[in-house]
């Protein structure tokens, strides 16, 4: 006798059908494997794992400090505009040059940069190298006092007035780095580029990008 208590019919089925309950199973199956096991799968993170999370993406300027220092020679001076041009192989990378700014850098504060280059300014209160503009260039072509001058007097110098063989958007494009000292100035002492801009005119390299 069922639930309702009628009795049961001989030759009529009792519960679901077989193919009902096997539909059934396939689906929670089906469910089971798209839903529950990807979900396992995605909470699986490093943390889960016992590793360290990956850290942030980092500047290209913060890894290329660890360069090799390429070698380098001082090409040209212009002691009455505190210049000095230096020349690196052809080959030099970006990364490399970035490594060479950060060189100079920690000479000029460990006072050791009169080692490798001539003061700028002897005799300073604040140092040999107070006030200096230091270019690199991978052409010795182009570290000469043409166009070093030419970039110090800026990008809106009247031609007629400074005239010169290199315009100043040609040795823009030429300096591999550029690291400009002045310490008469608390706010920038110091900056370091790869490639040559000036911040008062907008006007700046190709592969111009600020180091420090």
């Amino acid at each position: 006798m069922d639930e309702h208590g009628s009795k049961p019919v001989e030759g009529k089925r009792v519960g679901l059908h077989p193919a009902l309950v096997l539909f059934g199973v396939i689906v929670g199956l089906w469910l089971f494997i798209t839903l529950i096991i990807p979900k396992s799968k995605n909470t699986d993170t490093p943390q889960s794992r016992g590793m360290p999370p990956e850290s942030p993406t980092t500047l290209p300027s913060t890894s290329f400090s660890s360069d090799v220092v390429p070698i380098f020679k001082t090409k040209t001076t212009i002691p009455e505009m505190n210049i000095i041009n230096l020349t690196v192989p052809p080959a030099t990378t970006d990364s490399q040059i970035v490594a060479l700014l950060h060189h100079l850098k920690d000479a000029r504060i460990n006072n050791t940069l009169a080692n490798v280059l001539p003061p700028t300014t002897p005799g300073d209160d604040l140092g040999e190298f107070a006030i200096a503009e230091i270019y690199i260039f991978s052409e010795p072509e182009y570290a000469v006092p043409e166009a070093t001058e030419v970039l110090s007097r800026g990008a809106h110098a009247p031609g007629t007035l400074y005239p010169s063989s290199i315009p100043f958007e040609v040795a823009m494009e030429h300096v591999r780095g550029h690291y400009s000292i002045n310490l008469h100035n608390r706010t920038t002492p110091e900056t370091g580029t790869l490639g040559f801009g000036e911040d008062e005119t907008g006007v700046y390299s190709k592969q111009f990008q600020k180091i420090f």
